[in-house]
């Protein structure tokens, strides 16, 4: 299955008499329509997977690249990911700084919390009568969390989010630093029972992914003053080192990694955005045989989108459960040797060559261990509790921060079998249930964090 690894072959269009309108897509790896565009626009190429019809001139300049080679066992796999071409002419791309501040992001920052989740605490602790339990419940007030950006309706929030972190940065003193993630991938969730995305690959997911994106750097552009932090994609890299025998995740691998090397291309031109790539989690991808094909994966992908210099390194255990140092191992973990987010972080970290090694771990759920039937179990588990606070004084080089990158008491899915999106892990013996639909509030679940939090809240 490694040996299929970013089986990306350089196709050559076919000859179509058509030709593309302004802003269409006329080329890329895997691009089968009008490669020339209407008078007054040329085809420039905006990364190797997504050339488009721009006003304007341009000079081309063609050649291969290839990006990684991926060798497991006795087979190797040479990856050639598609031509460079250089481009002179009109680019819709935003200017920044392309470089960034030396050291830690987190590091003279204060973390924005975000209000929309505030907003969300504070009802739910309006919901809890045992007065201990409120009172410890209102303390996640306090706890900056990420805010999900999972449908583009959401995007012109980002804008407000950004306004009053900047006013808040200019009252205080200090600069804020506000944490997104990234999420709306076409055919998302590719590996899943069931997809919750709003694009599909087929109905223009790949143009409209590119919009969503588009839209985000309008949105971040006024506030170059606010530093954002960004984690881009969860799980969508990881199905492509594990999940190629799905056939979703083989229809869907070449627009995933387009989209990918889109988002943190154009992110990069703003200056003041640092991103880390999804990494699953050491259950995913810290199994020693994962372990080389992932780093593959991600540095080929760093280099063929131009080594963007604000990518900052890999986010680990997004919306999962494991510790980042486990007391003991988990009996689920059983012959996996890297049991907990810091022995995965530590055996990935050496094979990251040409790729910052780099990482923050998502401890939002991670209080609790030892809680679940098996490893992949991910939805609503039962007995999860609040995990280690945010912060950048973690103890381990390699680690910027620990963060809370799922909001805790927003649920994972519903357990209703005969739901819009459905998926039978939430309907396990280890999932809370009965649950509601994914994204929404889960009441008894956020008290159960509440309640189990470790350390206490």
């Amino acid at each position: 299955m490694f040996s299929s690894l970013l089986a990306l072959v350089a196709i050559v269009p076919a000859f179509v008499n058509a030709q593309a309108a302004i802003y269409a897509q006329c080329g890329g790896i895997g691009w089968t329509g009008a490669t020339t565009c209407v008078s007054g626009a040329s085809c420039q190429v905006l990364n190797s997977y997504y050339s488009q019809c721009l006003p304007g001139t341009a000079t081309t300049t063609v050649g291969t690249t290839t990006v990684g080679t991926t060798t497991v066992g006795t087979t190797t796999t040479t990856t050639t990911v598609g031509t460079t071409t250089k481009t002179t002419g009109t680019s819709s791309a935003p200017t920044g700084s392309q470089t960034p501040a030396a050291g830690n992001p987190f590091t003279g920052f204060n973390v924005f919390v975000p209000p929309f989740y505030a907003s969300e605490v504070t009802a739910a602790a309006a919901n809890i009568t045992d007065p201990t339990t409120k009172a410890a419940a209102l303390e996640v007030l306090n706890i900056p969390t990420f805010t999900w950006f999972d449908q583009v309706a959401k995007v012109p929030d980002l804008g407000t989010y950004l306004a009053a972190a900047s006013a808040q940065g200019k009252s205080s003193g200090t600069p804020s630093l506000f944490q997104m993630v990234v999420y709306d991938l076409p055919d998302r969730d590719c590996a899943a029972a069931a997809s919750n995305g709003e694009f599909t690959i087929a109905d223009n997911g790949q143009a409209n992914y590119f919009n969503y994106i588009d839209q985000i750097v309008a949105q971040i552009t006024p506030f170059p003053d606010v530093r954002v932090v960004a984690v881009i994609e969860p799980d969508s890299l990881a199905n492509l080192v594990t999940n190629l025998n799905v056939a979703e995740c083989a229809a869907a691998q070449t627009t995933y990694l387009a989209c990918v090397t889109y988002a943190i291309q154009q992110l990069n031109t703003l200056g003041n955005v640092y991103s880390y790539l999804d990494a699953g989690h050491a259950g995913w991808l810290g199994w020693p045989a994962n372990l080389q094909p992932a780093a593959n994966l991600f540095t080929s992908l760093y280099k063929s989108a131009g080594s963007p210099s604000f990518v900052r390194g890999l986010a680990t255990n997004v919306a999962n459960y494991n510790a980042l140092v486990a007391a003991s191992p988990d009996p689920i973990t059983a012959g996996n040797p890297n049991y907990d987010e810091l022995l995965y972080i530590e055996a990935l970290s050496p094979l990251l060559t040409g790729f910052p090694a780099h990482f923050i771990v998502d401890q939002g759920r991670s209080g609790v261990q030892n809680i679940r039937n098996a490893w992949g179990d991910w939805c609503n588990v039962k007995g999860a509790g609040f995990g280690t606070r945010p912060t950048s004084n973690t103890g381990y080089t390699a680690i910027d921060a620990i963060v809370w990158v799922k909001p805790g008491g927003e649920c994972d899915g519903t357990s209703n079998s005969s739901a819009p999106r459905y998926d039978y892990h939430c309907s396990l013996s280890d999932a809370d249930q009965p649950s509601p639909q994914a994204g929404t509030w889960f009441q008894e679940y956020f008290t159960t964090l509440v309640t189990a939090a470790n350390p206490p809240l």
